[in-house]
């Protein structure tokens, strides 16, 4: 099967195995395992914050993160495609009491004068806005990269009004990456980054939330508190720091593939290949006859896996584990079935 579902699907490679195998590790929940310990010092000193936290998920980092900037009661604005709201089961809900109002799905086109109105002060029976959180790459876009002088706006209009600035940066390297903006800068605009490990890099398990010395304290008791500590982690902290050795400028391998496959599918109709830039494709059916569950059950009978994610909208996700001959069978398959 060629699994182009999400880059959350690779095995670890032989070299990432034998770091984990040899890892160093201690109790991580007294603090005491040299790899986790080397691993958040590591990530928070790229991205020029003062600590970091090594957390199991992705959606894990991001709850803790936005229970450190916003209290119950208070409000958290984001795309309404963010993965924060649309893919995490309403934790911000349910385990922060974050109350939650989103602007008009816009992918990397955000607008930060739109959500410079939408934000509501203390006072006047309104709920405030705490924070703003930004998805970057954004996944449910097809990978788009919001440009550095929108996010720096968005950071001008936030603290001018004392609002607190969160990414969820699940795929942020492919957007150091692709557009070459250092992660120290990416870092400075934000009270904290969520940074993932296994999609795009490879690793099995984990990502990392950043900030201040005194918000990641809080967020170390709030990642207990929701079953996130761990002990001896090492073996899973030593798979993220061959990933950011080894890994990260291999992502210029996946967003040409992810190119290579839109300009093969684009005379149907289905993508636009300028519009891809890291390593996601999305696939629009509605100029099609086919919805998207038929396309990836057909693609399916023919050896090749994609993500369904709506009725007629399909993902393709390129990563460590699509050489060049996947990335071309795969266009073949799914050529040939739009085709039909």
């Amino acid at each position: 099967m060629i699994d182009l579902r999400s880059d959350t699907v690779t095995r670890p490679t032989p070299g990432m195995r034998a770091a984990m195998a040899a890892a160093e590790v201690g109790d991580d929940v007294y603090g005491e395992d040299p790899t986790v310990n080397a691993l958040e010092a590591q990530v928070a000193a790229m991205f020029g914050h003062e600590a970091g936290l090594f957390a199991p998920t992705g959606s894990m980092a991001n709850q803790v993160a936005l229970q450190t900037l916003v209290p119950p009661g208070g409000e958290l604005l984001c795309d309404a495609d963010a993965h924060v709201v649309t893919y995490e089961v309403g934790a911000a809900a349910a385990y922060g009491g974050i109350s939650s109002r989103t602007w008009p799905a816009a992918g990397g086109d955000l607008d930060p004068d739109l959500a410079a109105a939408m934000i509501r002060p203390a006072g006047y029976g309104a709920v405030p806005t705490r924070a703003v959180a930004v998805e970057q790459t954004h996944n449910r876009s097809g990978g788009q990269i919001i440009g550095l002088d929108v996010l720096r706006r968005l950071r001008e209009v936030t603290a001018a009004v004392g609002v607190a600035l969160h990414c969820d940066g699940a795929r942020i390297w492919h957007a150091h990456v692709a557009d070459g903006v250092p992660l120290a800068e990416y870092g400075a605009l934000f009270d904290t980054l969520s940074v993932c490990l296994s999609k795009g890099l490879g690793a099995p398990v984990g990502s990392v939330l950043v900030g201040s010395a005194e918000r990641v304290a809080a967020a170390r008791v709030l990642r207990k508190r929701m079953g996130g500590g761990m002990r001896q982690a090492g073996v899973l902290a030593a798979a993220g720091r061959y990933a950011l050795a080894h890994h990260v400028d291999r992502l210029a391998d996946d967003h040409v593939r992810a190119a290579r496959l839109a300009r093969t599918l684009e005379p149907y109709g289905v993508v636009r290949s300028d519009q891809v830039r890291s390593n996601i494709v999305g696939l629009d059916l509605t100029k099609t006859p086919l919805a998207a569950p038929a396309l990836a059950e057909a693609a399916r009978a023919d050896g090749v896996l994609v993500s369904v994610v709506g009725p007629t909208a399909a993902r393709l996700v390129t990563h460590l584990d699509v050489d060049d001959a996947a990335v071309d069978r795969a266009g073949e398959v799914l050529g040939a079935i739009l085709r039909r």
